[in-house]
């Protein structure tokens, strides 16, 4: 059974940075494209970067140059480093794990940006 465990979120000032993790178990990710997603109250889920097996990534257009996901195969984790947070990067954050066979959600983690 898949299972993706976030964690990392919290209320942060603008400008500031977070990490978020997502602890996947269940499957064997390290073949298979990861990702982050986030959606914020009132819009629709979005994809925020994912990274494929061989590690090249895609990032929205609105986080490029301030986030960078990576991965850890051997932990079966990835990670999404977001620095220069603003306030419109508020939004619950999930970890997506999309093999073959269909999509996996994690539970998501809250990101607040605020003064």
């Amino acid at each position: 059974q898949v299972q993706l465990v976030e964690s990392g979120g919290g209320l942060v000032e603008p400008g500031g940075s977070l990490r978020l993790s997502c602890a996947a178990s269940g499957s064997d990710f390290s073949i298979y494209r990861m990702g982050w997603y986030r959606q914020a109250p009132g819009k629709q889920r979005e994809l925020v970067a994912y990274i494929r097996s061989g590690g090249s990534t895609i990032y929205a257009e609105s986080v490029k140059g301030r986030f960078t996901i990576s991965r850890d195969n051997a932990k079966n984790t990835v990670y999404l480093q977001m620095n220069s947070l603003k306030p419109e990067d508020t939004a619950v954050y999930y970890c997506n794990f999309a093999p073959n066979w269909g999509s996996y959600w994690g539970q998501g983690t809250q990101v607040t940006v605020s003064s």
